[in-house]
């Protein structure tokens, strides 16, 4: 059953949102009854407890073997399919999908969204019922009209149509803006509907490919890896697949690759543009085997050299989209076990986020650049949001930290930094402020060619002043991975 949320839980959720454990949420205790008694009885008890649901547990093991819902119930009861006096085991639907209790909201939505599912099981680490979540407990923390859209894109049946939903998302996003939506929350929606369009076109590229019959798992990079996209983004993705020899491997990945490079041309015709720099499944670069990855992250840990460094920016905040998600946990436990305490590579990695400052003058004005072509601007991304995110992510990885999202990395690194709660709220809403700053100048920008750059002149006196204090922290943060890493 849920812990109770002690008073440093409380402190530290300082909101609930996708990246949240579902440990976390507050749930209520779920509706237990045993496989042989009467569908009356488990009637009686989802009324009294005002559920939805019962799930029907193995009572010597506390293992869940299914689930009975109340609207499942009356519809079998309308169509005199149901005996009352049966047992509830001749009517519960077994064999359901479940997650682990300390899963996503994020893992969550998707997974019940896909499977079309209105209850979803939670479990302990030892396999036994932790509780059950429903999709009304997590409709209320996404946008009224958020649902209707993921039906939407889940009902596509070609790229074309998808291609439509697509721009369904943006313009979503762009009126949720307008309405004042908070930019944390109106980010992780972006990601989370990216993520949907995604799964979708997998899906459908998938039918038309006869794939090997081994594990494999499509894995997101950079951004949409952090669940950090905004409304203007490119693919960052790859393909990890089990094989037991060198030779094996190349095998498979020519039989992956054609399926690979088809799936980025419909995620490109879907509005996510090719990655200039290659970062694609389809790359066989990027389309390895589970050792073969981690043999890719050794080299670039043992050599830190600066493309090595450079790679770790992007291909150290993964996780798992499609397939086989256990793959990639594994590689995330070997990476973060092989990472943690290496002073050298993470001293390596702090020098190159250092080399990147926020555009603040020593009198306290921006400092301007963008040349000819984009004069007086700054880089919202390069310039703001990348220098969050790269020393969150050193600390997250010295520290073992499994979350890939940078806020939620500050959050879970602060006891290990001593830091007082109030700085990271703070700076947290600072990296978010300069988030919504991105999103009004990609919705309606003075430099389309150039979404991430903005003039600081056209800002209202307030933006203006919110964006130097959070240049300024951005600064603070800075100072603090020098005299970590550097003094």
């Amino acid at each position: 059953m849920p812990a109770s949320v002690t008073e440093t839980d409380a402190c530290d959720a300082v909101s609930v949102n996708l990246n949240t454990a579902l440990c976390r949420l507050p749930l209520a205790p779920p509706v237990v009854v045993d496989p042989a008694c009467s569908v009356r009885e488990a009637l009686r008890a989802i009324d009294l407890q005002g559920a939805e649901a019962a799930v029907v547990v193995d009572p010597a093991t506390a293992v869940p073997l299914g689930i009975v819902s109340l609207r499942d119930l009356m519809r079998s009861i309308i169509n005199d399919d149901c005996d009352l006096a049966g047992p509830v085991a001749g009517v519960m639907t077994g064999g359901l999908a479940s997650l682990p209790s300390d899963a996503t909201v994020h893992q969550a939505m998707v997974l019940m969204f896909r499977r079309g599912m209105r209850q979803l099981i939670l479990t302990g680490a030892d396999g036994r019922l932790y509780n059950v979540v429903s999709q009304g407990d997590l409709y209320g923390m996404q946008a009224a009209d958020s649902a209707s859209l993921t039906n939407a894109i889940l009902a596509t049946r070609s790229i074309a149509e998808l291609a439509q939903q697509t721009m369904a998302v943006r313009r979503f996003a762009a009126r949720r803006l307008a309405e004042g939506d908070g930019p944390e929350a109106l980010c992780e929606w972006i990601s989370a509907l990216n993520d949907l369009v995604a799964l979708q076109a997998i899906d459908l590229v998938e039918g038309e490919f006869e794939l090997p019959y081994v594990p494999w798992c499509w894995i997101v990079f950079g951004s949409e890896g952090r669940l950090e996209q905004t409304l203007v983004t490119d693919q960052d993705n790859g393909i990890v697949f089990a094989a037991e020899s060198a030779a094996e491997a190349a095998d498979l990945r020519q039989k992956f690759l054609p399926f690979a490079q088809a799936v980025n041309r419909a995620l490109d015709a879907c509005g996510f543009p090719l990655c200039t720099g290659q970062i694609m499944a389809g790359n066989p670069a990027w389309c390895l085997s589970f050792d073969e990855w981690k043999h890719r992250f050794e080299d670039w840990i043992v050599v830190p050299e600066p493309k090595a460094l450079l790679n770790a920016t992007i291909f150290f905040d993964f996780r798992p989209l499609y397939g086989r998600e256990e793959l990639v946990t594994e590689l995330q436990d070997w990476l973060l076990q092989r990472l943690k305490g290496n002073g050298a590579f993470l001293r390596a990695m702090a020098c190159t986020a250092l080399e990147q400052e926020p555009p603040l003058c020593w009198w306290r004005d921006f400092r301007l650049s963008g040349g000819k072509e984009f004069p007086h601007t700054l880089d919202l991304k390069g310039q703001g949001i990348r220098v969050f995110v790269d020393a969150v992510r050193i600390y997250a990885l010295a520290h073992g930290i499994e979350p890939t999202n940078t806020v939620e990395r500050l959050r879970s690194v602060r006891p290990a930094l001593g830091m007082p709660i109030e700085e990271v709220a703070a700076m947290a809403a600072a990296f978010y402020q300069i988030q919504r700053l991105r999103l009004q100048n990609q919705v309606s920008g003075e430099f389309p060619a150039a979404t991430n750059r903005i003039n600081p002149d056209r800002l209202h006196k307030l933006d203006r002043q919110i964006l130097k204090e959070a240049f300024r922290l951005a600064r603070t943060l800075q100072q603090r991975l020098r005299l970590d890493y550097l003094s």
